[in-house]
């Protein structure tokens, strides 16, 4: 599609519908599903080549996310759960498994993947753009009230309806502090572990960034010390991908195991660094050089350990370098579109609505990294395997508001009501990448005879449900969703405690590992409700609740431990019986019974089964699931005349639906 050429206020401006700014990971993925949807779009990108982040960084070019190429499962939804990397398309040649052999990647091969994901699937993306300023123009005939008006770099300028912003966290985090002229940047700082040969090291940080630099020079240097105001978050006991992952983690073993390195706690904002005659950088507090002249000289300014003589940065560093992350670039955008940042630990994001829109701007939404201040450090959505199914999500709410296009459903027997919970919790990647933040809703029909079955849908928009998606929920609707258990996570919890895990059906909601929990509503939560919901909790008080216990293997499946309970739990909120039977037993059924179970009603009374046959029939025999006639009767060797032969005749006659193989299990009579 040809770009449309337009006038406003006497300016030529180029116009496409979505404008996505950033073609790295986020922007390539939302750029795949418009192209996909057959919409109006167009990526710009300042540099030349897609994902120009992954170019530079991580600086030591070995990503931390996993690449786990065999699984021992064919399933690719359930692969997607351990390919941290990958984007979601149709071209099964775009898989990062093809790409490197390696569990933690080199960057390089993610760069490569990037550029063949925007060529192959022919994805229109505007390179050596950098859009500089963005700003907004009143329209009610525009979709949202209001155009998107860019501008680049070579004052071109374009208008669009609908404005992505997929530019990530790039712009480093920065400490300004008296003698922080002398601190090198992670951006900037040597990779060759030789430039740091004998040398005192100080690391300002402690991410996987400051980290990563520690690893690369650990041989070489006298020590590191590494200064943070907060102390270390280990992944593995948060369960937040984001925080210090173990490859990284050597420095920890030779500070613990008192080989020189070390750790301090403290705010960096408070500390200054003096350079002596020699080239030494001293660490000493800021309010030290409060009211003094720092330039006649080191010897004229106090220092802490002259005060106290076992102050433990009295040691001279010969390097310091400052590994503190990145944050939003907010500087583009107009004030009118009111891109704030967010507060606290959230203030490196712009603020967003669980929705992805922006606070302060309809129209706008934040994808990638970027838009991380919904789960920040809760799940996985700064990160690939998580930003992948949120803009999937994001992409099927555009397509609600701006086009008319439900969210894709399936609409399911309620027979199938435990099958398609235990498919889904066995195999959804969103799900388990997205845990407490991206849920399936199954929305019940009339007298409970049927349900909608929907995916990956954002939990905090849950009230909003029917505006945001075009389906209605007046009967009542199940949630599932993944958790971990809630005292499980922290930095301070001991994760590898004895008895870590439950395995018994009936202490379920004790599970620790990340599990399945089904909320059962009897109507659509309220958007005062969502506000007024438990401290930690995802979603408002339920009228019931079921955790599927925790299992090592991920493995939901377990007829007892699994499938049974969650079973009971579905037909006590429905009231009805939710069992498979044979088509003797829904005959009985018809001749005995007043309401017959659904499966009867579904599948026997409209002549739907399997048909009978001598094997099937054995096997039900065996298995204790039939009545124990004998198989030669079942083969016609008794009388026909007979009793029981026309007993025998009847459930044999090949007119009569048996139910399937696989239902066998949940045939008795529990």
């Amino acid at each position: 599609l040809g770009l449309a050429l337009c006038a406003a206020s006497g300016a030529a401006f180029l116009y496409r519908d979505y404008c996505v700014l950033g073609a790295g990971p986020a922007g390539l993925q939302a750029a795949y599903f418009l192209q996909r949807a057959g919409r109006d779009y167009l990526v710009f990108e300042r540099s030349h080549a897609p994902g120009s982040f992954f170019a530079l960084y991580p600086r030591h070019r070995k990503l931390i996310s996993i690449n786990k190429r065999h699984t021992g499962k064919a399933n690719a939804e359930f692969n997607l759960r351990h390919d941290w990397n990958s984007l979601l398309s149709h071209d099964r040649r775009l898989l990062f498994r093809h790409y490197s052999r390696r569990f933690f990647p080199d960057a390089d091969s993610m760069v490569r993947y990037l550029e063949d994901f925007a060529a192959l699937l022919e994805l229109r993306v505007q390179y050596n753009t950098a859009i500089i300023h963005v700003a907004l123009e009143r329209d009610p005939r525009a979709w949202n009230g209001h155009y998107f008006l860019l501008t680049d770099q070579d004052r071109h300028s374009y208008k669009c309806s609908s404005l992505l912003v997929a530019t990530g966290t790039w712009v480093p985090n920065v400490v300004n502090f008296p003698g922080s002229e002398y601190v090198e940047g992670y951006e900037t700082v040597s990779t060759n572990p030789e430039d740091f040969a004998g040398q005192t090291v100080l690391i300002l940080g402690r991410g996987n960034s400051a980290f990563e630099t520690a690893e690369n020079i650990l041989g070489v240097t006298n020590f590191i010390h590494m200064v943070s105001r907060s102390r270390v978050r280990l992944s593995w006991a948060t369960h937040y991908v984001g925080d210090l992952r173990a490859i990284n983690n050597g420095l920890l073993d030779t500070y613990q195991l008192k080989s020189l390195d070390g750790l301090l706690e403290g705010d960096l904002e408070d500390l200054a660094i003096i350079k002596d005659k020699k080239g030494k950088l001293h660490i000493t507090l800021r309010f030290y050089l409060e009211n003094r002249n720092t330039s006649t000289g080191i010897d004229s300014i106090t220092l802490p350990q002259d005060e106290l003589d076992n102050f433990a940065t009295r040691a001279p560093y010969d390097r310091v370098i400052r590994c503190l992350g990145w944050k939003f670039d907010f500087s583009i955008y107009n004030r009118s579109l009111r891109m704030l940042p967010g507060k606290g630990n959230k203030k490196k994001y712009p603020q967003i609505k669980a929705s992805y829109e922006s606070r302060g701007t309809r129209g706008l939404f934040v994808l990638g990294t970027a838009s991380h201040s919904v789960d920040f450090r809760k799940s996985a959505g700064g990160f690939i395997h998580g930003f992948r199914y949120t803009t999937r999500a994001v992409h099927r709410l555009l397509e609600n508001r701006h086009h008319g296009v439900p969210w894709p459903s399936t609409v399911y027997p309620i027979t199938q009501l435990t099958n398609s919970i235990i498919k889904r919790v066995n195999e959804a990647s969103g799900l388990y990448q997205m845990f407490s933040v991206l849920a399936d809703i199954i929305l019940l029909r009339e007298n409970a005879t049927a349900f909608e079955y929907l995916e990956e849908y954002p939990v905090g928009v849950l009230a909003e449900l029917e505006m945001q998606t075009g389906r209605k929920a007046p009967n009542g609707l199940f949630v599932i969703i993944m958790e971990y258990g809630r005292n499980f996570s922290g930095a301070d919890k001991d994760v590898f405690y004895y008895n870590r895990a439950v395995g018994e059906a009936q202490h379920a909601w004790q599970s620790n590992f990340l599990h399945p929990v089904i909320y059962y509503y009897k109507r659509l939560p309220t958007e005062r409700e969502m506000r007024l919901r438990l401290p930690d909790w995802p979603l408002p008080r339920p009228d019931a609740v079921h955790h599927i216990v925790e299992d090592f293997l991920t493995d939901w499946t377990a007829p007892n431990a699994h499938v049974l309970p969650l079973r009971r739990f579905l037909e006590n909120c429905l009231g009805t019986d939710l069992r498979n039977f044979f088509a003797e037993s829904c005959f009985l059924f018809a001749l005995t019974r007043q309401k017959l179970p659904p499966c009867c009603q579904q599948g026997y009374m409209r002549m739907q089964g399997l048909l009978g046959s001598t094997g099937l029939r054995r096997h039900a025999v065996e298995a204790g699931l039939l009545q124990d006639y004998s198989l030669t009767d079942f083969l016609g060797d008794r009388p026909a005349d007979s009793h029981q032969g026309s007993q025998d005749q009847l459930l044999r006659d090949h007119t009569i639906p048996v139910r399937p193989l696989q239902h066998l299990v949940n045939a008795k009579d529990e």
